[in-house]
């Protein structure tokens, strides 16, 4: 599973080695649904389903083991609140959270993230990622940003 990736951005140009901490600084665009100080949620831009959503601490910690727990705990606090806001937002039929930790197990970033996959009627569950329309992400993350 390569998710969250940045195909299109030049890293050469990020002052952070990390891309999701580039995103969260602001250093790259995200289509951002919600943000606080500790936690940022944005648009997958290679989705497997309408309004796949990553969201992540804006302090750099690799996976899951290696957090904090205050850090893990605000960050899924965050991933029920933005899940619940998709829910009722798109709105969807119910949602997969998937958090991967390692390379064996697909994690391609090695900034801890949690993907909220929407799911929709009887859709097959795959976890296959396509290229996002830019456009289209734009003004999906206008109707799902939080207030």
């Amino acid at each position: 599973m390569n998710c969250g990736r940045i195909l299109w951005y030049n890293t050469r140009t990020m002052k952070n080695d990390c891309i999701f901490c580039a995103i969260a600084a602001g250093e790259i665009p995200s289509f951002k649904i919600y943000e606080d100080d500790t936690v940022l949620a944005y648009l997958d831009i290679n989705p497997f389903t309408e309004g796949h959503t990553l969201v992540i601490p804006k302090a750099h910690t690799k996976g899951l083991v290696d957090t904090s727990d205050e850090t893990l705990a605000a960050v899924v606090a965050r991933v029920r609140k933005v899940a619940a806001h998709l829910k009722e937002a798109l709105p969807c039929d119910g949602f997969n959270i998937l958090q991967n930790n390692g390379p064996a197990a697909g994690q391609t970033v090695m900034h801890l993230h949690f993907h909220i996959v929407p799911r929709y009627g009887s859709q097959p569950i795959v976890f296959e990622s396509r290229k996002g329309d830019m456009e289209h992400l734009k003004v999906l993350a206008a109707r799902l940003a939080m207030g």
